[in-house]
């Protein structure tokens, strides 16, 4: 079969792999599973988890004060209840909702903040994310 300018045309199957494969890294980096800490009876996990919330929050702008606060009580939150592997919001006095979820990295966890939402006002990155901090000691499940 003749295309354009008499060449050939390729193949349905080769065609479908050149697309398949420039998409597959795309596709790839696009899924994300969401995790649960596993060790958050943990002192130390439970603290790390607070620190990294706060650190998070303070870079996006929240006062140290309000930032450990709403960290300390979403770390006991997330320990007295059964959240289970998936993204939960901080939300701040300063009306500003912040988007988190935890992603298992061998050998160990992190925080990811992925979306803030102020009034109508959004941004969301779940391709490189706004903020990552590290859980460690923590331990994560799928």
């Amino acid at each position: 079969m003749l295309g354009w300018f008499g060449r050939k045309k390729p193949g349905n199957a080769l065609v479908a792999a050149v697309l398949l494969g420039l998409c597959l890294p795309f596709l790839a980096a696009g899924c994300t599973s969401v995790a649960r800490i596993t060790t958050l009876s943990e002192p130390r996990c439970q603290e790390s988890v607070a620190r990294a919330i706060a650190t998070v929050l303070e870079a996006q702008g929240e006062t140290s004060q309000v930032a450990r606060r709403l960290a300390e009580s979403t770390a006991i939150a997330m320990h007295s209840g059964d959240w289970g592997p998936r993204p939960f919001l901080v939300a701040s006095p300063s009306g500003i909702d912040y988007s988190f979820f935890v992603q298992r990295k061998a050998p160990s966890c992190l925080l990811r903040l992925y979306g803030r939402q102020k009034g109508f006002v959004s941004y969301t990155n779940n391709l490189t994310y706004i903020a990552t901090e590290p859980l460690a000691p923590c331990e994560c499940a799928d």
